[in-house]
This record gives C-alpha cells, structure tokens and sequence, in this order.
C-alpha cells in the first residue's frame, strides 16, 4: 500500500507596496518593506522548495512573480478570516499530511522543515512564534475545523491553537520557537542570524544596522496586538 502524499504549504501576499509589511514603515518606506517582504518570501520558497515533498503549494494573496521558483503549484486565497483562510488552505490536502507555513520566516531550514512532515510518531507539529502566535502548523490528517474559529492576531493565539489540538486528542510535538518579521525590530533581529540570505543581504543594504535603534521603539510601539498566525 503507497504512503499518502505529502504536501508544504505556503500561505502568503503578493509583495506589493502598501499591502505587506505595513508595520515596518517608518522606518523603511512602503515600496522598502515590499522589497523585503519578497526577499522573505523569495527565501522561504527556496527552503520549501529544497524540502523533500510530494507536493508544494503557494497559497497566494495576489498574483505570482519572478520571485516564485518552479515546482509550486498556486491556488488563490479564500476570503474571510485569518482562521478560514487557514483553514482552507488545508482543506485542499484532504489526501495526506501537510505542513503549512507562512511568508514572514526567512530563516527556515529545508532540515527543520523536514521535521515538520515526520508524522511518524505524531498527529500534528506546531511551530510557535516569539510573538505568541505560530509559524508552522502541521497535520497528519488535515482537519479544516481545527483551525476555523481560533481568535488569530492576538498574543494567545499560538496558545489557543496549539490547545485546540490537543483537545482533539492529538498527539502533538513542538517545532523551536521562530521570529516572525512584522517590525523593523524583528527585521533587525532575523537578519542577524541570517547575514548571507537574500534577506539578511537586502536589510543590510537598506541601511539595516543604523535602523536598530528606530526598530527598537518601533516594536515597543507595536505591542503584543502583531501576534497571528502565518499571514
């Protein structure tokens, strides 16, 4: 009997200036945060894309660019909530287990996605983000109704969702905590520890080490209200 497939899951917006990233201008300009928006997303399909799967599907907000490399499939975003988009995205791979992530993680591996889609001795991973939401979601029989209905962008979501799981019985494992990029304090931060990725290379000729300080306040400003989920 052949295994069921296995698909990635990327959930994501065109970058386009003014739709994405909002919350790193100021300090960076619109058309600025669109650029390093794409260089989130350009790196995060690189590491799908080098992440042994059977299936690998853009879930897009928008339209694709030179940005997306071959072997994706796209389907267009539902409309509705954070939760029913989610959801949906999901519901498309009714046929075997999935591992969904979103745009704003660019300093995920192809060898810490691989973890994601081993369902061996698991029903579900969860990747909770520094935020309080989560950046990966992954079942081994994907169920749209363990999504629909989490509060998303909140500071407990990620505890909500991960919560929802367990009461469905699952046995669930942690992937580690990641840092999503929604303020120039994150932007800051991920770029550090990823110097020679397109992004890292992109927020530093932005001018990225003189923006530190702008960043700082900037995520003071901001607050717990950014949690979410994969946007």
């Amino acid at each position: 009997m052949s295994r069921p497939p296995t698909t990635l899951l990327v959930v994501a917006k065109e970058p386009l200036p003014g739709r994405v990233k909002t919350r790193l201008t100021p300090p960076y300009s619109p058309h600025e945060a669109a650029r390093l928006a794409e260089a989130s997303l350009a790196d995060t399909l690189r590491a799908v894309r080098d992440t042994p799967a059977d299936r690998r599907v853009l879930v897009l907000d928008g339209a694709p660019g030179p940005w997306l490399p071959t072997g994706f499939e796209v389907r267009a975003q539902c409309g509705g909530g954070l939760d029913a988009r989610l959801a949906a995205a999901f519901a498309g791979c009714a046929a075997g287990p999935a591992l969904l992530i979103g745009m704003d993680t660019p300093q995920v591996t192809p060898q810490l996605l691989c973890r994601g889609v081993d369902f061996t001795d698991t029903d579900a991973w969860f990747g909770p983000a520094a935020d309080g939401g989560f950046w990966a979601l992954g079942l081994a029989v994907p169920d749209p109704e363990l999504l629909r209905g989490v509060p998303m962008s909140t500071a407990h979501t990620g505890a909500v969702q991960r919560g929802r799981l367990e009461a469905a019985g699952l046995r669930v494992r942690d992937l580690p905590v990641l840092r999503d990029v929604d303020t120039a304090a994150d932007a800051h931060a991920v770029a550090t520890e990823i110097p020679g990725s397109r992004f890292g290379r992109l927020h530093a000729a932005l001018g990225g080490a003189t923006t530190a300080g702008a960043a700082t306040a900037g995520a003071a400003t901001a607050g717990a209200a950014r949690a979410g989920g994969p946007r």
